[in-house]
């Protein structure tokens, strides 16, 4: 098999040893730069990478990825797509091939640590799609960018992952307008709805977040209810920024309703009803998202439901309804989760002589 891993690149330059290193398992790199100014060309060229240069005027992330796909051979048999800040574990190349020897498929799916810890320990994970068939397959929208396709998709899970480690310097400003310009240009696509309402949380504007995450769940393609839950949850962050508790708790119930499978959901009520002093509830909810041991496989879990956030929660709704014993217990595991942060090991302190 001929396998091609083609790229865009801007101002990467301290991560182009790396990716090149994990990416060399390829039989051909290919990257397209949109206007670097530091060395990420020059060092690019240097391991030998085939680079082509060009400025995306204006700037969409699918335009630049429809063109690098463009510079892929037409006889590659598979092609794969990361981005300079991202590694795959070594080995990956044998894996690929082993798990698609004989077998018709159009993309592959496969595990991504978006989110690692300082000693790599992944704590958002999900699986992406970015491996796939030289034909037939087109990046669509300006940011959060999907590949698609026109033709019957045979996706195949293999056993190989990816590992994200961002530049956390970079700057995401153009992520709004790109997003407001998709929902532009395709009003009815529900992911770029739901994007564009998170986008309005992160930037603190409650109006347009609110009107934007109610489209998204209005939309009639909208009916995958992880991502459903997370406008709900969304929704609920934003009426409690706007200063309406009712709306709030009513928007995390939804939340859980909707998908309540998910811990995300339980967790963030349980945390609006600590702040409100509200500890029998927070207790009761608190201990149903324990009961949630799995993550999804989506992009939708977040970090916060499962480290030592959550079962801080969890010690002080214990302790301030009495379950004094729970509350020691709780509170250790948050410790052993994050040993630095010293307020829990007061809190342990406190609790103990209640717990005799």
């Amino acid at each position: 098999m001929k396998v091609v891993v083609y790229a865009i690149s801007k101002n990467e330059e301290k991560f182009v040893k790396r990716w090149v290193d994990s990416m060399k398992e390829a039989d051909e790199i290919i990257v397209l730069d949109t206007g670097s100014s530091d060395k990420t060309v020059e060092l690019l060229k240097k391991y030998k990478v085939k680079v082509y240069e060009e400025k995306i005027d204006p700037w969409r992330f699918d335009v630049a990825r429809n063109h690098s796909l463009e510079k892929v051979p037409v006889d590659t048999d598979i092609c794969v797509c990361t981005d300079l800040d991202e590694v795959f574990e070594p080995g990956w190349r044998e894996i690929l091939e082993k798990s698609l020897q004989g077998k018709d498929f159009t993309r592959v799916r496969y595990l991504y640590h978006w989110k690692l810890k300082e000693n790599d320990i992944p704590c958002v994970s999900f699986y992406l799609d970015k491996i796939h068939k030289r034909e037939g397959y087109i990046w669509k929208h300006p940011v959060h960018e999907v590949l698609t396709t026109n033709e019957k998709e045979k996706i195949i899970e293999v056993p190989i992952t990816l590992k994200h480690y961002p530049d956390h310097k970079k700057s995401r400003s153009s992520y709004l307008p790109l997003l407001e310009m998709s929902v532009k240009e395709d009003p009815d696509d529900d992911r770029n709805l739901h994007y564009l309402g998170r986008e309005y949380m992160y930037y603190q504007k409650w109006d347009p977040c609110i009107e934007t995450l109610h489209k998204h769940l209005h939309c009639k393609k909208a009916t995958w209810k992880d991502e459903r839950a997370a406008s709900m949850r969304f929704l609920a962050r934003a009426y409690f920024a706007k200063g309406y508790p009712e709306e709030t708790e009513f928007w995390y119930q939804k939340a859980i309703e909707e998908a309540p499978y998910l811990k995300e959901g339980y967790v963030e009520l349980g945390s609006f009803y600590e702040i409100g002093s509200r500890y029998d509830l927070a207790y009761e909810v608190l201990k149903k998202a324990e009961k949630i041991k799995e993550k999804s496989k989506s992009y939708i879990n977040e970090e916060f439901a499962w480290n030592d956030s959550f079962y801080d929660l969890l010690s002080l709704a214990s302790f301030y309804t009495k379950h004094y014993q729970e509350s020691v217990e709780y509170v250790k595991k948050a410790i052993l989760l994050n040993p630095e942060e010293t307020r829990y090991q007061k809190n342990l302190e406190y609790f103990l002589p209640y717990s005799k």
